[in-house]
């Protein structure tokens, strides 16, 4: 058996005619920056979510920067995230001159607790740090638990960020992600629910001065024309050819998400009597982007990577060292209390394959895999 981890080759048979007649009408009208694709594909994601502005850009990273910007972060003032989670999340601050302060997390969902996040408000003033925000991540495809985040947060007078780079066309409480924090970011990434064939990302919010901001930062701090500045800013736009492969992509984007769904519940059912899996809310929706399975003690996950393998079953560590101990990220502060969640699972958490075109013969050949590994493991 050789299953692929993600399954990009299936989806693009589905709509590659889309794809190519996407691509081709950009050939022809020769806009290849900031084409009218990008504008259109800002109306329809923005009609999908429900905000009034969507500014489309390079990458995840760009529209965390972006958004940054737009809410004014300045050196030296901290905004609290949590620690495990992609590098992205934690080096837009230190790019911009601004401090990440490293959060735990909840054991269950991987997503911040909201009830530790006072530990690290504790951390930053005892540091003399202005703590201005909260990035939240929905990690795996699961926001975060935004109204507890947001209440916290309107009580100390900070603003919400909202990474959703992996829960993108998620809900939360019957809004859509997008809608639930003062701006939120997505990244179009290959690898992701929705993705491009290169990098790629997005902006939402409802707020008229971010999204001025943000458009402008992505030309390098434009206004009035190109060679007017208005701000610093930097090169940030997508790519019209990327914008004409995510509207091919849209049209079949709810369908894969309903199937992510099927084959998420489908795993639960052959795995959650042998290993702890996902657990997404009632509440809220999950693009299962990763399905990640937290491992029993007895299992030496090595040892379980390198037998799956062998198996043609491949298999990834999300995330193998949590940010605060990275070298670069050392220094900066992390919650009183400690991090003992995020460094633990992030010594027994594995990811397995997952996309909308796995099907369930190969469901049943990882789970039985995954099981006799377990199984074994038990009875040494």
């Amino acid at each position: 058996m050789n299953t692929p981890f993600i399954d990009l080759a299936s989806q693009q048979n589905r709509i590659r005619s889309k794809i190519e007649q996407n691509i081709e009408t950009v050939l022809n009208h020769g806009q290849y920056i900031m084409g009218p694709e990008v504008a259109e594909l800002e109306d329809v994601l923005s009609k999908y979510v429900g905000t009034q502005h969507v500014v489309t850009c390079g990458s995840g990273t760009d529209a965390l920067l972006l958004a940054l910007m737009g809410l004014k972060l300045k050196p030296g003032q901290g905004v609290i995230v949590p620690s495990f989670t992609f590098t992205a999340s934690a080096e837009v601050m230190p790019l911009l001159g601004a401090i990440p302060i490293f959060a735990e997390i909840d054991e269950e969902t991987y997503t911040l607790n909201p009830s530790r996040l006072p530990d690290a408000l504790h951390s930053a003033k005892e540091a003399h740090i202005e703590v201005v925000g909260i990035m939240a991540v929905g990690l795996f495809g699961q926001p975060a638990q935004m109204d507890e985040i947001n209440a916290f947060a309107q009580t100390n007078g900070l603003w919400v960020l909202d990474d959703a780079a992996q829960s993108f066309g998620t809900e939360y409480r019957g809004r859509k992600t997008g809608t639930v924090a003062n701006v939120t970011c997505t990244s179009f990434f290959p690898a992701k629910p929705l993705g491009c064939y290169g990098d790629g990302g997005a902006l939402f919010t409802d707020n008229d001065e971010i999204a001025q901001i943000a458009r402008s930062a992505r030309i390098h701090g434009q206004g009035v024309h190109k060679y007017q500045c208005d701000r610093l800013g930097m090169t940030a736009r997508l790519d019209t050819i990327q914008a004409a492969i995510l509207l091919a992509k849209l049209d079949i984007f709810e369908d894969e998400l309903k199937q992510r769904e099927s084959i998420a519940n489908y795993y639960h059912e052959l795995l959650s009597d042998w290993v702890r899996t996902p657990v997404c809310h009632s509440d809220m929706t999950s693009s299962w982007a990763i399905y990640t399975l937290n491992l029993p003690k007895s299992v030496d996950r090595k040892q379980m990577q390198e037998s799956l393998g062998k198996n043609g079953i491949p298999t990834a560590i999300y995330y193998p060292i949590p940010m605060h101990l990275q070298k670069p990220y050392e220094r900066f502060p992390r919650a009183k209390f400690g991090l003992e969640v995020s460094e633990r699972l992030a010594q027994t958490v594995l990811s397995i394959p997952m996309h909308p075109y796995l099907k369930k013969e190969a469901q049943q050949t990882i789970s039985n895999a995954i099981i006799d590994i377990i199984k074994t493991s038990d009875s040494n």
